[in-house]
């Protein structure tokens, strides 16, 4: 029978979209805030070293339970899904808060900080009392990400933006009354604030979906048809492609440094990589917020999925025109050498760099769409393989460019993560096609 369902308006799915986007905004303006903070205090060189070593090394911990924002708002549907899945998530987070623990025993820290990363004995020192105050920021992103899905599912995406506000007010206040007591080190004092921050979020997260989990809890038996069928192992392979998606994604940064520190101009090109990143992330979470959207709203057979592409393709084109007229225009100068404060000479050097990576924001914007669109099919090998595809691209371009080219290692890395970015959508939008073309009955009725 043909699909009359009605497409959405734009403004329904702006509804969603609006406050998720404001969300990554907001996160997007954590590091900046804290690494300007610990940079105020003392000895900034080395407690700046150690906040980046400690951040990324809990990023690594925490890569394997970031898909739970996704998957709870795939997955937990009724009452009985959410007492299955909600069991499947927290142990997961004891899980990683045990890795923690272990990191942080002196012997396995000492071997990862001087003998695997190779820090100097005083960044290590550092690195290691102020690792203390992260040992369960792992844990309450899990946890805040779990219940921040079913707000989403249930349609409150706004309640996930006030939780991040909670987060950087917690964070702000935390950081601004340890930094001023002057009593701790500053990658201390920035990992304190936010840990703070991110346990005041879970907390509020926790506190804002409770009448959504009275809901849920309250569904007769009857309705619970999807639940009573969800195993445990069909969640563990709905959630592992996706927790080894994150953990391949990190990657790529070590691997472009590596290259970076091999090319013409390494400094320069190491120096400048970061900037325009941060431009770059600026304009891709307009594209990174569609995939909650997709998944919240696609409808169990597909059937919003014109709608909601037309809207990635809106947004991602918007985003960067957005970044095109900062980057093609006097505005690049006030960026590059105003708010990024780099020097006449390195914000020229960035440049061209940074313009290579216009498109970034739209490929963004499709491939969330697209790894939307198959999470809610519970399709996410594909999302494994689109990532393993980029990691692909991004060394071979390296590698060909920085080694027999001898590229400069700025435009090489610039190149290398747009076209990344391009296998990606390709391979999503490869597996996006043929589950569309499986014809009725579809795939994601089958898993709803």
């Amino acid at each position: 029978m043909k699909d009359t369902v009605r497409p959405l308006e734009t403004r329904a799915i702006l509804r969603y979209w609006l406050p998720l986007e404001a969300t990554w905004l907001m996160m997007a303006a954590e590091g900046p805030f804290l690494a300007a903070l610990i940079a105020r205090l003392a000895y900034p060189k080395a407690n700046l070293a150690a906040y980046g070593v400690i951040t990324s090394l809990a990023w690594i911990v925490e890569s394997p339970i970031m898909m739970l924002l996704s998957a709870s708002n795939s997955l937990v549907r009724d009452g009985v899904a959410y007492r299955k899945f909600k069991r499947f998530a927290m142990t997961m987070n004891a899980a990683v808060t045990a890795v923690m623990f272990v990191l942080l025993a002196p012997p396995v820290f000492s071997f990862v900080a001087r003998g695997v990363i190779g820090l100097p004995a005083e960044v290590a020192g550092v690195s290691g009392r102020a690792m203390v105050f992260l040992v369960f920021w792992p844990a309450s992103i899990g946890y805040r990400r779990f219940y921040q899905g079913i707000l989403i599912r249930r349609g409150r995406p706004r309640a996930v933006a006030a939780g991040t506000i909670i987060r950087l007010s917690t964070m702000a206040a935390v950081g601004a009354a340890l930094g001023l007591a002057g009593r701790m080190e500053g990658a201390s004092v920035g990992a304190a604030a936010l840990g703070a921050g991110v346990f005041a979020e879970a907390a509020a997260s926790r506190f804002m979906a409770r009448r959504s989990v009275r809901e849920l809890k309250a569904m007769p038996e009857a309705d619970c048809s999807f639940g009573r069928g969800l195993t445990r192992s069909e969640i563990a392979r709905f959630c592992f492609p996706l927790s080894l998606t994150s953990f391949l994604a990190l990657a790529i940064n070590p691997m472009t440094t590596f290259f970076l520190g091999r090319s013409r101009f390494p400094l320069e090109s190491l120096a400048v990589l970061p900037v325009i990143s941060a431009l770059a992330f600026l304009f891709r979470t307009c594209g990174i917020a569609c995939q909650e959207v997709s998944i919240a709203l696609l409808g169990d057979r597909g059937e919003q999925y014109q709608a909601l592409r037309r809207f990635a393709e809106k947004v991602g084109f918007l985003a960067s025109a957005g970044m095109a007229l900062v980057l093609f225009t006097p505005l690049a100068g006030a960026y590059l050498e105003g708010l990024s404060g780099l020097s006449a000479e390195m914000a020229r050097f960035a440049l061209w760099p940074a313009r290579i990576m216009v498109a970034l924001p739209f490929l963004e914007a499709l491939t969330a769409f697209q790894r939307g669109f198959l999470v809610r099919a519970h399709e996410t090998w594909p999302v494994v393989k689109s990532v393993a595809a980029q990691i692909l691209i991004v060394v071979a371009i390296l590698w060909v460019a920085v080694m027999p080219l001898r590229m400069i290692g700025a435009l090489a890395a610039g190149t290398a993560l747009l076209a990344g970015a391009g296998a990606t959508a390709a391979v999503l939008a490869l597996h996006s096609r043929r589950l569309r073309a499986a014809g009725p009955p579809s795939k994601i009725a089958e898993r709803s």
